[in-house]
């Protein structure tokens, strides 16, 4: 097991800019939130989404690459500055906390990325609290600047279970979502059930 790298994220982050013609060949970290919510098509009010990525807005490329990791696998992904471009998230307004909610509501869980820069976001603890007394599908998702296979959740967030990417004993790419570094169980059965529903595997 080996939780997310900040190298392999950015990767990622990178083929999508890369993909997209729309895209500046010059490419800059920094511009990651402006160019891909440029080259976005509008949204749709209605929409429900798998996962809610609840993150600090000074990780935009990072978040560009979960988001880019998790559709590859199917999955439907929610970031407020791609899917609700009129939101503000610098000043913490009614509006965007109704928005906000409102995606919530419409999303199955919510996956809390954890980096250097999500310490001093004003928007992630009051997601996480919302999501989790809304429907308690929380996972962290720790991105590293190096290889680890250690997670250890500080104050918290050590309440919650946290998320990796890992092969399938058939070979395929899975989100698996862990209670500690030998119980898991993978995504799609954690977010089908109630929490106390859960069957967790033993490694």
């Amino acid at each position: 097991m080996a939780l997310f790298t900040e190298s392999e994220v950015r990767a990622r982050a990178r083929q999508a800019v890369s993909a997209d013609q729309t895209i500046r060949k010059s490419y800059y970290a920094r511009d990651a939130k402006q160019i891909i919510t440029e080259s976005m098509e509008s949204y749709s009010e209605t929409k429900t989404y798998d996962i809610f990525l609840s993150h600090s807005i000074k990780d935009a490329e990072i978040i560009l690459g979960i988001k880019g990791i998790c559709e590859d696998l199917g999955y439907t992904v929610y970031v407020d500055w791609i899917d609700d471009r009129q939101l503000d998230r610098s000043k913490v307004t009614p509006i965007t906390a109704d928005t906000l909610r409102n995606r919530m509501k419409s999303s199955k869980s919510l996956f809390y990325v954890t980096t250097e820069n999500s310490e001093n976001s004003k928007w992630m603890p009051w997601e996480c609290g919302f999501f989790d007394g809304l429907k308690e599908k929380v996972s962290i998702v720790p991105v590293k600047a190096t290889s680890t296979s250690t997670y250890n959740g500080q104050e918290y967030l050590g309440l919650y279970p946290y998320c990796v990417k890992e092969k399938s004993n058939t070979g395929k790419d899975v989100l698996w979502i862990h209670k500690d570094r030998d119980t898991y169980t993978s995504y799609g059965h954690w977010v089908s059930r109630k929490n106390s529903e859960i069957e967790w595997k033993k490694s």
